[in-house]
């Protein structure tokens, strides 16, 4: 069946793939199909983008006449038709290229060179909807492992996470072992068995006593560790994903609930669960608004009122990050000035930072509210601090 396959076609030897029953087969065809495409240059991938989004398409009218069938006489066999002609081919394509060993890992790199052509290129939007549609299943949280990070993880993974270290660079592996080894520091990430050297996103922890105002604080060279069973506070001071191609496969919530209630199980002393996080948007917003010009000495202010009044045309929150952590359900506690001190922090905030408190009593609804109806929870503090912005305008 793949005689010849060498000098064919890529497109060619899609189709032949569609068309195969023997597992054997089917699996030289996929590997030969997604080694060709690592060597593609970007013209033959979005080339090849085209023909699985354009070439591998819907027919609407057998869509049609499959529903007015299963409508007129609905039954099994009927409704197998109709979910048949509903799904395009290029959705059963991607499954037989991940039936071979590795298939899983090169799938994910080619959504990430995907998503980087739909700016130009919306037309292949419906191949990006069908990626995301299997992603979610393949990745969905049954299938996922919580691993801890530690200084005695193989070296492979602690280079990767040096490396997709997004929130705060690590600079060299002293500071990796920093971040790692002390009584007072844990790191957790999920993994997927197809994937199982790739971490798909992981946490950074702090234990503390009492909750942080500052990044400095918890990362500086040469402080003393505390015993993990002193602290009462666990601060998520670091969440990066690590998977561009899995953009909106969302394991962060999952990820810092889970982590939770392991670590209130192992240490029950934890009485807080807090972020401490970055306000990312907040200097683009300012940049744009009347208060650009007089930022000294209201920093914090400005930050509370940007965090709980600047919002998107849909009503949620402009700030990705205030989006993900209310949409979790966790409440806005405090909002600090000179919190990150470094050259990103006052770049995309001038140093402020937030706390998000997960309480994990209060998390389903405060989730059911902001998901419903866009509310925030918030402490006085915050709604406090951006009150005194309100009252000047």
């Amino acid at each position: 069946m793949t005689d010849g396959a060498v000098g064919r076609k890529t497109t060619e030897l899609a189709q032949e793939l569609l068309g195969t029953h023997g597992e054997v087969s089917g699996g030289t065809l996929a590997k030969l199909i997604l080694d060709r495409y690592v060597g593609m240059e970007d013209e033959e991938k979005r080339a090849f983008f085209g023909f699985m989004t354009h070439g591998l398409e819907i027919d609407p009218q057998a869509v049609t006449s499959a529903l007015q069938a299963y409508h007129e006489t609905p039954s099994k066999r009927s409704y197998r038709a109709f979910v048949a002609a509903c799904e395009p081919k290029r959705q059963e394509l991607i499954r037989r290229l991940n039936q071979i060993p590795g298939g899983t890992a090169q799938l994910v790199a080619m959504r990430q060179d995907l998503l980087s052509f739909l700016p130009e290129h919306p037309d292949l939007e419906p191949l990006d909807v069908d990626f995301h549609h299997l992603f979610s299943s393949w990745f969905n949280r049954g299938f996922l492992e919580l691993r801890p990070i530690n200084w005695a993880s193989p070296a492979v993974t602690l280079e990767k996470i040096i490396a997709y270290e997004a929130v705060h660079a690590i600079g060299s592996w002293a500071d990796l072992r920093s971040r790692l080894q002390p009584s007072d520091r844990r790191c957790f990430g999920f993994f997927h068995p197809a994937m199982a050297g790739e971490p798909l996103i992981f946490v950074e922890v702090a234990l503390t006593k009492g909750i942080p105002s500052s990044i400095q604080d918890l990362l500086v060279d040469g402080r003393e560790a505390m015993e993990a069973d002193t602290a009462d506070t666990a601060v998520f001071y670091s969440i990066s994903n690590c998977q561009a191609g899995l953009a909106g496969i969302s394991f962060g919530n999952s990820l810092i609930k889970q982590v939770a209630a392991d670590l209130s199980t192992e240490l029950p002393e934890l009485k807080n669960f807090v972020t401490l996080s970055p306000i990312p948007g907040l200097n683009k917003w300012l940049h744009a608004s009347p208060f650009a010009r007089d930022i000294a000495g209201r920093e914090q202010a400005l930050a509370a009122h940007y965090l709980l009044e600047a919002k998107r045309a849909d009503g949620m929150p402009l700030d990705p990050v205030a989006r993900f952590h209310l949409g979790n359900g966790a409440i806005m506690h405090a909002v600090h000035a000179t919190a990150d001190l470094s050259e990103n922090g006052l770049a995309q905030s001038n140093g402020a930072m937030v706390n998000y408190l997960y309480d994990l009593t209060q998390i389903t609804a405060n989730h059911e509210q902001f998901i419903t109806h866009k509310t925030i929870a918030a402490s006085r503090s915050v709604r406090g601090l951006s009150a005194t912005i309100v009252s000047e305008t």
